[in-house]
């Protein structure tokens, strides 16, 4: 596509030298062609002549530069230019088949996802975020970035106060001695109990003045532990305990998943003096505002809404500890650009906490963008609410795939991954995901599986074939160019699914692919034909894009199933 857009260009140029306009190339029906341009219509209202007519000067000339690389160029209907390449254009593709375009080389980048709050046990958004960051992250990665992965997490703030009051209460008081009895020995229990704990303090906090009263101090108290740096004390030996059984169950969650792992862990007790420290020196600054005791940046002037970042206790809010995030991740890694995935339910929080920023770094805003995600719910609709207790678990969605996978004779924890993976993947980010076990471990639809065995069989049909000779194709025939067209749009896919930081463009090529490769294993004989050699290569390679392609979705590509 490259080479052809420099030449179409050229083109342009030649034709139209007083004329500054950009031709789009994309992909095309393959019955039309392989790409195809409407820039002959852009052409027609800036000069003023029929966009038929501007089609064929620009078939003319583009034929006379593009030579022995193009095999043909049609105009369809009102000027659109239909081009097909040559087959050994074609075929020199195969040579650098998983070559990846470069996009982010010598870019420094910051992916911040997943997320969970210690205390809490991980629900689906967390599931759903951490998969989407990794895939992102191996992405970028794998276009030439130097990629950062980092998390966050609240290791301070209210929902860790009504998790350690709820903790009291389960204990009878500063007892850590009793927290072993209480909480069980195993990571999934004590991260139960711990969520169940939050729970209870979130009841009483909503329900009870007096309870409320109480949390607001063990609140204080919390970010005294931090402050005094306070190790030994029995209610300090409750707290970093519990967060320590918190990220130990994070860490192993990440290790089921088989995402690569975090660099670094921000927590919000890391982030608060920085926070704290940049809201006040740009509230003498002028950016920020004292109002009735609390600290305020006021988005009703950028038509946003106002938010508290130092409440009236000069305690600070998630606000304060989301701007000492930037400037830490700043401080860092200095990166081109910091990439932010959470849910879509703090769009408009986000917009204000990155305004204020703006004021007095813009240059910090102009690097960062903020990717938000619906919410993934099973079918029949779970809704979720940590707070209640009521929502859908990381775990839930887990045990639904392996309980499927088990029914439909693929107890295989590969395949179950592949299944949840693909299936929070396929879809574009941002709306909400209905996640059907069933549908995901289906070997007959648009899933990881699926994918997993169009892997295989290729595998299997070199295997038959173990010893032949393979070799690259000097002309094509109908079925053979069909694939091998397919093919070499893999480059172009992983660049869209980069530069648009959309992994379900990877997933969609993907299923297209392999749709495209039954069609030729059906109707081309390998094994046997005359051309078996030359077929050979093409599943071989074929194979290896399948696999390049689930690898950056993190998922397994085995050679059997």
């Amino acid at each position: 596509m490259e080479q052809l857009h420099a030449q179409l260009a050229k083109a342009i140029t030649e034709l139209y030298p007083s004329l500054d306009i950009k031709a789009e190339l994309s992909r095309t029906d393959e019955q039309f062609g392989d790409y195809a341009t409407n820039v002959a219509l852009q052409l027609a209202g800036r000069l003023g002549r029929s966009p038929r007519e501007i089609a064929t000067e620009l078939t003319n000339k583009l034929s006379d530069i593009a030579g022995d690389t193009v095999k043909d160029i049609t105009i369809a209907g009102p000027g659109f230019i239909n081009i097909r390449v040559s087959d050994e254009q074609l075929i020199t593709t195969l040579k650098n088949a998983t070559q990846k375009p470069q996009v982010y080389s010598g870019q420094k980048v910051v992916t911040e996802y997943s997320d969970p709050n210690p205390f809490k046990v991980l629900h689906v958004g967390h599931l759903y975020t951490t998969l989407v960051g990794d895939v992102i992250s191996r992405i970028i990665a794998a276009t030439g970035g130097d990629v950062h992965r980092v998390n966050f997490g609240g290791d301070v703030g209210l929902h860790v106060a009504k998790s350690m009051w709820g903790i009291l209460q389960e204990l009878g008081g500063e007892h850590p001695d009793k927290l072993e009895a209480a909480a069980g020995d195993d990571l999934h229990s004590r991260s139960k109990w711990l969520s169940s704990c939050y729970i209870q303090g979130n009841t009483a906090y909503e329900a009870d003045e007096a309870a409320k009263a109480e949390i607001v101090a063990v609140n204080k108290k919390v970010y005294e532990v931090h402050a005094q740096n306070d190790h030994e004390s029995a209610f300090a030996r409750i707290y970093w305990t519990c967060r320590e059984w918190s990220y130990d169950y994070f860490k192993a969650f990440y290790n089921d998943l088989e995402v690569v792992p975090f660099e670094k862990y921000y927590p919000e007790s890391v982030t608060t003096p920085t926070g704290i420290q940049t809201v006040q020196e740009q509230l003498n600054n002028g950016v920020y505002e004292e109002s009735n005791g609390a600290v305020v940046f006021n988005g009703e002037k950028f038509g946003l809404h106002t938010r508290v970042f130092i409440n009236s206790q000069g305690l600070p809010t998630y606000e304060a500890k989301d701007v000492g995030l930037i400037m830490q991740k700043w401080r860092d890694y200095a990166f081109d650009l910091s990439i932010i995935i959470t849910g879509n339910d703090i769009v408009e929080y986000m917009k204000v906490v990155q305004k204020s920023i703006e004021q007095f770094m813009p240059e910090l805003t102009k690097r960062s963008h903020h990717l938000a995600h619906g919410n993934v719910k099973m079918t029949g609709g779970i809704k979720m609410s940590s707070r209640k207790g009521n929502g859908l678990l990381a775990v839930d969605v887990l045990d639904a795939a392996m309980e499927a996978a088990r029914e439909a004779g693929l107890d295989n924890r590969q395949t179950t991954l592949a299944a949840v993976k693909y299936a929070l993947l396929r879809s574009r980010i941002g709306g909400d995901i209905i996640y059907d076990p069933k549908e995901s471990v289906s070997l007959e639809g648009n899933s990881g599986p699926y994918l997993q065995y169009a892997h295989a069989r290729a595998r299997s049909i070199l295997a038959k074939a173990e010893g032949e000779t393979l070799s690259m194709p000097d002309g094509l025939d109908a079925g053979e160019r069909s694939l091998v067209r397919k093919m070499s749009e893999y480059p172009e896919i992983v660049e869209r699914a980069a530069k648009e930081l959309l992994p379900h463009h990877l997933c969609t090529y993907l299923y297209e692919l392999a749709q495209v490769f039954n069609r030729f294993y059906e109707h081309n004989r390998v094994v046997g034909d005359e051309r078996q050699a030359v077929r050979l290569q093409l599943v071989a390679l074929y194979a290896d894009v399948l696999r390049d392609g689930l690898g950056l979705l993190g998922i397994e590509a085995p050679d059997r199933l």
